[in-house]
C-alpha cells in the first residue's frame, strides 16, 4: 500500500525519481552488440548494418532527435573497398636480373586499389626515415629528388634520448607509416616501402602485420586516390640495396650511429596488383537532446563512440568473428546508457547534445571525418567532444587520464569531474605511448578540425590491483586480446568499474553543457588555426 501511494504521490505532483545509471541496460546492450550475431560489426558488412539498425532503434526509443540523412538517424557515408589477391605481381629490377616477390611472405600491402598499379619498373630511392620535421631541424629529402620515383624508408625515426630532440625514446607522429607515406606523396613519390628492422621477435611481429592488412581496406568515396605503400620483409631487404654503393647493413650502421643519409639505388620495381573491389554505403548513427537555454542551445556537445569492429577475418585457433567488445561495443552501450540517464531524468541542459555512434573508425577514422566534411550543426558552434573509446572494465579506479586535455582548457573542465567523482588526475603510465591514445581514435578528427577534444581512460591506480598488476592487465590486453577474435564476451568485465566510468563521463558532458565558459585552445596547440577557420568560414 506504501509503495502504491508514493507512486500516487509522484504521479499527483510531477515527482519522478531519479534513474540511476544501470549495469543490467548496459549488459544488455553489450551483450547484443558483441555477439556473434552482428558478426564484428564490420563497416559495410551484414553484421555492421545489423548493428546500425539495433543503435537507431535505441535512440528512438529515448526520443532523441533524429537530425542525420532525411530525419533519420542514420548519415550514410559513401565509401569504397578493395582487397588485395594472392595473384598481384611485383618485381624487383636489379641490373639484368628480375626477382618476384611474394605477397605476404616478402611484403605486405597497407594501400590497396587501382590506383597502386605501376605496369613499368621505377627507380627505387633511399630516403632514410622518410621523415621532414623542421621543429628539429630533420629533413630526410633535403639532397634528393623522389619525384616520380618509389622511395625506401627505415621503420621509425631518429634515435634520441633527448626529449627536446624526438621527444627523447617516445615515438613522434613522425614515425606513423601514414604520415610517412604522405609525406612522400607530397614530394611527388609514386609509392613507399617501409623496412622494419629493430623488433626482437620479427615472426610474430610480421604474422601481426599480416593479420592487421588482411582485412578489406576502405576509404571514403572522394578520398584522393592513395599510391604504392608496402612493409618489406627485412630478409629481402637486402637486394633492394645491391650494386648502390651502401649495402642494407650499412644502413642499419648508419641509423645506430645516427648519421643516416639518402641516396639512390641501383634497382627499379613494378607492380600489378589483382582486386576484389566494391562501392557501398555506410552509416553514422545520430541522435539530439535539445538544450534549454534560449543563447546557448544552438551550442553543442558532440559525444561519440565508434561501434565499428574489425568483423570477420583471419581465422585464430578456431574462430574468425573479431568481435570488438572493449573495442567498442563496450562504449557504445556507455553512450546509449548516458543518453538514457539525461533523457529520463529529464536533466535538459543549456547545450544541446549531439550524441554520434561512428563507422569506419578502424579503416582510418572515416565515421568521424566524414561528419567533419558534412557536419549536421555547424562546427564552430560545436564547443567539445568527449570521445568513448574503451571503458573501465578491470576494477574500480581512484584515477583519471584524459588524453587530449594537455592541449586546451578543457582540462579545467576535467578537473571538475574529478573533484565532483573524488578523483585524481594522472598521466599515461610510461610504460605506454601516450601519443598513440590521443592521435588513434575520433577525438582526433575533432580536434583536426579546431574542436577542443578527449579521451578518458582509467588512471593506473586501482582499488584492488596493484599498479603492476594494472598494468600487466592492460599489456596482456594489448598483446592477446586487441584486435583477435578474442576480444569476446568471455572476458570478465567489471561492471562497477565501467559505471565509475560512466558517471564520470556523464558529470563531464553536463558541466560542458552548463558551464557559462566554453573550452579553449592553449596557446601553441596545433589545432588552433582549424579552429579559427571554421570561426571565419561559419561552418
Amino acid at each position: 500500500m506504501k509503495k502504491i501511494l508514493l507512486y500516487i504521490s509522484f504521479v499527483l505532483f510531477g515527482l519522478v525519481p531519479a534513474q540511476n545509471l544501470s549495469q543490467k541496460r548496459l549488459e544488455k546492450h553489450l551483450s547484443y552488440l558483441g555477439s556473434d550475431i552482428f558478426g564484428g560489426r564490420g563497416t559495410g558488412e551484414v553484421g555492421g548494418n545489423l548493428a546500425s539498425k539495433y543503435l537507431a532503434l535505441q535512440f528512438d526509443k529515448l526520443n532523441l532527435r533524429p537530425i542525420g540523412d532525411e530525419n533519420t538517424f542514420y548519415q550514410y557515408i559513401p565509401m569504397h573497398g578493395s582487397k588485395v589477391q594472392p595473384d598481384s605481381e611485383l618485381k624487383l629490377v636489379t641490373g639484368n636480373s628480375e626477382k618476384n616477390l611474394v605477397l605476404n611472405k616478402d611484403y605486405i600491402l597497407f594501400n590497396t586499389g587501382d590506383q597502386t598499379f605501376i605496369p613499368n619498373p621505377l627507380p627505387l630511392v633511399f630516403v632514410g626515415y622518410g621523415i621532414f620535421a623542421p621543429e628539429y631541424d630533420y629533413n630526410d629529402y633535403a639532397d634528393i629528388d623522389v619525384t616520380g620515383k618509389i622511395v625506401v624508408m627505415l621503420e621509425g625515426e631518429p634515435y634520441s634520448e633527448e626529449a627536446e630532440y624526438f621527444k627523447g625514446e617516445v615515438p613522434t607522429i613522425y614515425s606513423h607509416p601514414e604520415a610517412k607515406q604522405r609525406l612522400a606523396i607530397s614530394r611527388g613519390a609514386h609509392g613507399c616501402i617501409i623496412i622494419p628492422f629493430e623488433n626482437y621477435n620479427f615472426k610474430e611481429y610480421w604474422n601481426s602485420k599480416k593479420n592487421q592488412y588482411a582485412f578489406e581496406d576502405v576509404d571514403l568515396a572522394y578520398s584522393v586516390s592513395g599510391n604504392l605503400s608496402l612493409i618489406l620483409n627485412p630478409a629481402t631487404s637486402s637486394s633492394l640495396f645491391r650494386s648502390s654503393g651502401y649495402s642494407f647493413e650499412q644502413v642499419k650502421r648508419m641509423h645506430y650511429s645516427n648519421k643516416i643519409q639518402s641516396f639512390d639505388l641501383k634497382s627499379k620495381i613494378s607492380f600489378k596488383g589483382k582486386f576484389t573491389e566494391r562501392d557501398f554505403f555506410a552509416p553514422n548513427i545520430i541522435g539530439m537532446y535539445e538544450g534549454n537555454d534560449p543563447d546557448l542551445k544552438d551550442e553543442y556537445i558532440i559525444i561519440s563512440a565508434h561501434y565499428d569492429h574489425l568483423g570477420i577475418g583471419p581465422e585464430v585457433k578456431g574462430d574468425n568473428i573479431y568481435n570488438g567488445v572493449f573495442d567498442n561495443a563496450i562504449g557504445t552501450a556507455a553512450v546509449i546508457e548516458l543518453a538514457n540517464f539525461i533523457v529520463k531524468n529529464k536533466l535538459h541542459p543549456k547545450r544541446s547534445i549531439i550524441f554520434i555512434l561512428t563507422t569506419g573508425e578502424e579503416k582510418g577514422l572515416l565515421g568521424s571525418q566524414y561528419y567533419i566534411d558534412h557536419p549536421l550543426r555547424p562546427l564552430y558552434k560545436t564547443i567539445a567532444n568527449v570521445n568513448i573509446d574503451g571503458i573501465a572494465s578491470f576494477d574500480k579506479f581512484k584515477s583519471i587520464v584524459a588524453p587530449g586535455s594537455e592541449y586546451s582548457t578543457i582540462s579545467q573542465f576535467i578537473g571538475r569531474a574529478a573533484e565532483k567523482n573524488e578523483l585524481k588526475i594522472a598521466q599515461i603510465p610510461p610504460e605506454f605511448m601516450s601519443w598513440e591514445s590521443f592521435n588513434r581514435s575520433d577525438q582526433m578528427a575533432f580536434a583536426k578540425a579546431g574542436i577542443p577534444s578527449v579521451l578518458t581512460l582509467d588512471g593506473p591506480d586501482y582499488e584492488n590491483l596493484t599498479y603492476q598488476q594494472g598494468i600487466q592487465m592492460v599489456i596482456d590486453y594489448n598483446k592477446n586480446i586487441y584486435h583477435t577474435p578474442f576480444d569476446d564476451l568471455s572476458n570478465k568485465i567489471d561492471y562497477k568499474a565501467a559505471l565509475q566510468h560512466i558517471n564520470f563521463i556523464k558529470d563531464l558532458v553536463l558541466i560542458l553543457a552548463n558551464s557559462e565558459e566554453t573550452p579553449q585552445w592553449n596557446a601553441g596547440a596545433p589545432f588552433i588555426n582549424a579552429r579559427l577557420r571554421s570561426f571565419a568560414e561559419k561552418k
